[in-house]
């Protein structure tokens, strides 16, 4: 006798598995959040030493002692001990105050971009995931902006984890239009990009944040070119840099995290973008990515120029990430590249460092930590090794504005 089959009841679709783990693991996230950055889960900045605070705008220690004692410059707090511990705002404040004081050393103290020099937009790219474009794009953004400069931080990743970082957490904390989208997108409901920026936890460091609404430009953009139109705001590859025009007064520098591929949104950049950063990872497979990544960015911005790109870039430099110096393999990778493009190679490298994995475990820098959070000579080292490119990058930045060595 034939038996009827056993009706089951259908089970979650995978589509309804991998919502419900997004909606668990965000809601995870949003909690960590609040418990790390409490109470408006908001970041604030660590205070800076007078010491640190003296390094940072040039002077001596006992120079800033002296103003503190004769009331001049803002008022840092002070400690039982007799320690000063001064904001990055105090500090931002201080630099203003010394060039006004001190006119013949102004330039030393405040290095803004001065008249006829051109906003300096840097553009971290390669699409090969793991060549650290965003650890890259955070340091050199938040180090420019210690030393004094307005900087522009812009997410062009929808994986928005240069987001995460300044505390951002996408799916809370972001409507639609709240990305580069709203400025570049193509139809009436496109904004300023000055009602999209927002401030960071560092004074002087603004961001513009990423999130998945990033890919609506990758989806519409086709249908545009099909169509033929050309709307206000240019074509695909010329609407990043229209949307910074309407901010270049206010920042000395651009520093852009661009994506993992190469999309309408990286060649957006890459031609707004006067300098170009190529992160690399000193490995083989990564070399051989590179390899392919170089072919395929020459044809399309073979095709861009063609269609009237502007693609002149000041500097376009390879940057060596998570180097080990003692690795055998890898100094040959590095040795390689350098005979290869010779100068056009960094001097400098970032080393692949345990403190930058640490403080990133906890959505922080190192220059977020204080020293001893991760022990000195650890961060010492890691520190050193981050400023010795961020030097390099910025003297080629100077050279760019005809600035003297």
């Amino acid at each position: 006798m034939a038996t009827a089959a056993i009706r089951t009841k259908p089970g979650p679709t995978s589509d309804d598995r991998v919502s419900a783990h997004a909606r668990l693991l965000s809601s995870q996230l949003q909690g960590l959040r609040e418990r790390l950055f409490p109470p408006e889960s908001q970041k604030v900045l660590r205070k800076f030493t007078s010491g640190e605070a003296a390094r940072l705008i040039g002077v001596s220690d006992s120079y800033l002692r002296q103003l503190s004692l004769d009331g001049q410059g803002p008022v840092p707090e002070m400690l039982p001990n007799g320690r000063r511990l001064y904001t990055l705002r105090q500090i931002n404040e201080l630099r203003r105050f010394i060039a006004e004081t001190r006119p013949k050393e102004a330039r030393a103290v405040l290095p803004l971009r001065r008249e006829g020099e051109r906003l300096q937009t840097l553009a971290c790219v390669n699409f090969k995931g793991g060549s650290a474009k965003t650890t890259t794009t955070l340091y050199l953004a938040q180090w420019l902006a210690l030393q004094g400069y307005r900087v522009l931080a812009l997410d062009l990743d929808p994986q928005a984890s240069l987001s995460a970082m300044f505390g951002v957490q996408p799916e809370f904390d972001l409507r639609w239009g709240d990305t580069l989208y709203g400025a570049i997108r193509y139809d009436d409901k496109r904004r300023s990009l000055r009602e999209i920026i927002r401030p960071t936890n560092f004074d002087g460091l603004d961001l513009v944040p990423g999130n998945l609404e990033l890919m609506e430009f990758e989806h519409e953009t086709p249908r545009e070119l099909s169509a033929g139109r050309v709307s206000s705001g240019g074509l695909f590859f010329q609407r990043v840099g229209a949307a910074l025009a309407e901010v270049q007064d206010a920042y000395d520098l651009v520093v852009i995290d661009c994506p993992p591929q190469l999309g309408y949104l990286t060649l957006g950049a890459v031609c707004a973008a006067t300098s170009l950063l190529i992160t690399i990872h000193p490995q083989m497979v990564d070399v051989a990515s590179m390899s392919q990544f170089l072919l395929m960015t020459s044809d399309l911005m073979s095709v861009v120029r063609k269609a009237g790109g502007d693609l002149s870039h000041d500097f376009i430099r390879y940057v060596v990430t998570r180097h080990e110096p003692h690795d055998g393999p890898q100094s040959q990778i590095v040795a390689l590249l350098r005979n290869l493009f010779g100068d056009e190679v960094l001097a400098a490298s970032v080393w692949k460092s345990t403190a930058i994995a640490d403080a990133g475990l906890t959505k922080q820098s190192l220059y977020e930590l204080e020293r001893n959070s991760v022990g000195r000579a650890t961060y010492d080292r890691a520190i050193e090794s981050l400023e010795a490119v961020h030097r390099e990058i910025l003297g080629l930045v100077h050279q760019a504005w005809g600035r003297a060595a």
